[in-house]
């Protein structure tokens, strides 16, 4: 992450200080004083509807018969000709083994 701005210059003092003022002087964004800090409450909290609605679970959702991974080796040429095929072409190959119905 530190790579994209490794050939800029560190800030001047004198930049340093025109920043905290612009930031200081701007009337939309007040910096918070230690007692509004101290009454702050996690947004959660403070908002329980709508955190419960954009809350979201981590990961795929479960599925009532997940697939199994396994190794399997296969010649270059078979791999190669499912690989063209395009996206899905691992399950091309569950499907085609499930109609062989060995």
């Amino acid at each position: 992450m530190g790579t994209k701005f490794k050939d800029a210059k560190p800030l001047t003092d004198e930049e340093e200080a025109e920043i905290q003022r612009q930031i200081a002087s701007d009337p939309d964004a007040p910096e918070a004083t230690d007692e509004e800090l101290a009454q702050a409450k996690p947004f959660a909290e403070a908002f329980p509807d709508l955190a419960e609605s954009i809350k979201r679970s981590r990961g795929r959702p479960a599925v009532d018969n997940p697939r199994q991974q396994i190794s399997l080796r296969l010649e270059p040429e078979v791999i190669a000709k499912f690989k063209a095929t395009g996206k899905g072409w691992q399950g091309k190959i569950n499907d085609i083994l499930k109609r062989a119905k060995i």
